[in-house]
């Protein structure tokens, strides 16, 4: 990519919620990419000034910094979508640390396989002591796949580190707005929107080269409460394309749920503390929760009763 003129424009989107203390770090390690042609969007629905004050300070040209008062982390991701300009989008979270050749590696990926509409890396702990590592949500990765019909699929994905092609939008449509933190049906936006990528003929890479370093250590305690919320939405995403009579998504949602369930079980038994069980508490929540929603089958996106 020696042609700077040639380089495809890329916008990095950031969305970001009362992390005043760590939204600097964020910014700086994006602004700090290699890649010759980016722009940052930030999407903040904070309650506070603290974010729009620590991008002020930054005062980068590059940096588009827009405030909603809608709270919902779908939300704010279809916001930068649309607030932003280029045909790659690539997101980190406003908890993360990115390479400087993060921007680079995701466009090498999609130059490299020009099919690609989705892409998700690597996440890994930003502190390297062993409890950092046990403590931190991520996302190993050991070598490049492709998710698409004819080629497998497997549920994948992590908020903190994708990427998409603009036609990805047109394609598969935004991201489920009751779906993801902050919204009524908790998570999971990311599983639903690589799901509806596949099911709508799209191409899904997964790269270990693109990476990020996740600043998001939860301790003991917190991680019963996590891992309800990840069920939830668990549920909530699997209950929607079951309730589209998809024979797959049931298939998976049944192979989750056992699995999890065996896991349990056999922990039980052996007298074994475990955090499965607060998870399979959460897919029983979001599948039920799922039914306060109707479910357009043609866009496979909930619906206000």
């Amino acid at each position: 990519m020696s042609d700077n003129a040639a380089a495809p424009q890329v916008s990095a989107i950031i969305c970001t919620r009362n992390r005043g203390d760590k939204i600097a770090a964020a910014v700086t390690s994006v602004l700090s990419c290699d890649h010759p042609s980016f722009d940052l969007t930030i999407i903040d629905q904070s309650t506070d000034d603290l974010t729009r004050e620590a991008v002020a300070a930054i005062g980068d040209p590059r940096v588009r910094y827009v405030h909603s008062t809608e709270p919902g982390l779908s939300r704010a991701y279809n916001n930068g979508v649309r607030q932003s300009k280029g045909e790659i989008l690539v997101f980190t979270d406003d908890d993360c640390l990115v390479e400087p050749d993060w921007i680079t590696n995701v466009v090498k990926a999609f130059e490299a396989e020009p099919d690609g509409d989705l892409l998700y890396g690597r996440v890994v702990a930003a502190g390297s002591r062993d409890d950092d590592v046990a403590l931190t949500p991520a996302l190993d990765l050991q070598a490049p796949e492709r998710l698409a019909k004819g080629e497998g699929y497997k549920v994948w994905g992590m908020g903190a580190d994708f990427a998409a092609r603009r036609r990805l939008f047109d394609r598969a449509g935004y991201f489920d707005e009751m779906l993801g933190g902050g919204g009524p049906l908790w998570s999971s936006q990311d599983y639903d929107l690589a799901y509806r990528t596949y099911k709508s003929g799209g191409v899904i890479l997964l790269r270990p080269e693109v990476y990020v370093r996740h600043d998001g250590r939860r301790e003991d305690e917190d991680w019963p409460q996590l891992l309800l919320a990840y069920g939830s939405g668990d549920g909530a995403f699997y209950m929607k394309h079951v309730r589209c009579l998809d024979p797959r998504a049931t298939w998976l949602f049944a192979k989750q749920f056992g699995t999890t369930a065996a896991k349990v079980v056999a922990k039980t038994i052996l007298r074994r503390g475990d955090r499965d069980r607060y998870y399979l508490r959460g897919m029983v929540r979001g599948g039920r929760a799922s039914f306060k929603y109707g479910v357009d089958r043609r866009t496979r996106l909930y619906v206000e009763r």
